[in-house]
């Protein structure tokens, strides 16, 4: 069983020095190394004897994977791959035929065999070469390549026989990839899930864990215009990126930029959106925010520009629930940040907050729950700052640190 995560792309000089430290680690008698070497060495030498290859076999099990060469060959195969190296690929290939049937990493995970690898990174000519040698994952390498929006490897796989799957949609749902959604709709792909749920692919564009607000956009409008009704609503005006419908809203509504709004307004349920709030991914606390707060979270920073222009108060705050949590302001959702955690910063949003007038002393307390990690519990944070709400935050994969150096000016 691994006990380690091998990354997408594994790095062989990274990974030689980790076992050269597991070695020194044994041989210090450290509780931890020598746990690992016991754990995943079928036959573990003593402390005293072990060798730099016992170190290695064990990290490669720790990893997942067989042995130490085929952590190697994964390494090199998939370094040849990520720079398009189609002789590398071809010459690893056919001394080794057995990885073309195996995951390209020696480890089961998503990215999948060679060909699927490289559809993922769009490596036309390695899908090509490798489908030529005997490849057989062409379905698996297309359903990648639309989750990726890699659509002229789609299309070059759909050509080798490759076709839309009942919940193809729900790969471009995941990633916001509205050039993906649109080439599978091109290709009579159904709306829906496996299961024939035509509303859960707009749920999980409203609840993943991506942030890509151009393609979320493109998503939606596309489902919209094949007859999935949205609600005329302000946040799903937000949602959709629509400018003119939230102008259309604040004529109607001169108050709306400080009105709150609730989880089933965020997320509503009638689109099939899970009842429990926090499977809606997102950083800091969401429901009873306002469309600003909305906007930090989703990183939509043309409309937040444009709410800010047309009077909304950097400094509005989230309604505060029955047991006193709530209150905080947009800025904190720059701080602990989901768009940080998929690799887009929240700096930008923070520097447009903080000048337009955003309070960096402002407190709070809020509750947060994190889904899909190894702490899945409440943890409550009262009468924090800004900068206390970052720094004391259990989970600081979530912490954009250039964010809470500004506001720990």
């Amino acid at each position: 069983m691994s006990s380690r995560h091998l990354p997408v792309r594994p790095d062989h000089q990274q990974l030689k020095h980790q076992a050269k430290d597991l070695l020194r680690g044994i041989h210090a008698g450290d509780a931890a190394a020598l746990a690992e070497l016991q754990t995943h060495h079928p036959s573990p030498p003593p402390a005293a004897t072990c060798k730099l290859a016992d170190a290695q076999f064990a990290l490669a099990r720790a990893y997942g994977v067989a042995s130490w060469p085929r952590l190697v060959l994964a390494c090199r195969l998939t370094a040849a791959i990520w720079r398009d190296d189609l002789a590398a690929v071809r010459e690893l290939v056919l001394r080794h035929p057995e990885l073309l049937h195996e995951d390209a990493r020696g480890v089961k995970g998503n990215w999948g065999p060679p060909m699927s690898y490289a559809a993922n990174l769009g490596r036309d000519r390695i899908v090509a070469t490798l489908r030529g040698l005997g490849a057989e994952d062409v379905q698996f390498a297309f359903d990648r390549a639309v989750l990726q929006g890699r659509i002229a490897t789609a299309k070059q796989l759909f050509g080798m026989g490759a076709r839309p799957a009942a919940d193809s949609m729900m790969g471009p749902a995941e990633t916001q990839n509205g050039a993906g959604m649109k080439m599978l709709l091109e290709l009579g792909a159904p709306i829906g899930d496996a299961e024939g749920n035509r509303l859960a692919p707009v749920a999980m564009l409203l609840q993943t864990y991506c942030r890509n607000p151009t393609g979320k956009h493109e998503c939606l409008e596309l489902l919209a215009a094949h007859g999935i009704a949205l609600p005329d609503s302000p946040p799903m005006a937000v949602h959709r990126g629509r400018i003119d419908l939230l102008a259309d809203w604040l004529r109607r509504d001169p108050g709306l930029l400080a009105r709150t709004f609730s989880p089933d307004e965020i997320w509503p349920r009638a689109l099939g959106c899970a009842e429990d709030e926090t499977l809606a991914l997102h950083g800091a606390p969401l429901a009873g925010g306002t469309l600003l707060h909305l906007c930090v979270d989703g990183d939509e920073l043309d409309l937040a520009h444009w709410l800010l222009e047309h009077g909304a108060d950097p400094n509005a705050r989230a309604a505060v629930d029955a047991d006193g949590f709530g209150g905080h302001t947009a800025l904190f959702g720059c701080v602990v940040s989901q768009p940080f955690r998929v690799g887009r910063s929240s700096a930008a949003m923070a520097q447009l907050l903080l000048a337009r007038g955003a309070d960096r002393r402002a407190r709070a307390s809020l509750r947060k729950r994190l889904r899909f990690v190894e702490d899945e519990t409440w943890h409550a944070y009262r009468e924090v700052s800004v900068r206390e709400w970052g720094e004391r935050f259990h989970d600081q994969a979530w912490v954009d640190r250039q964010v809470l150096a500004m506001v720990s000016q």
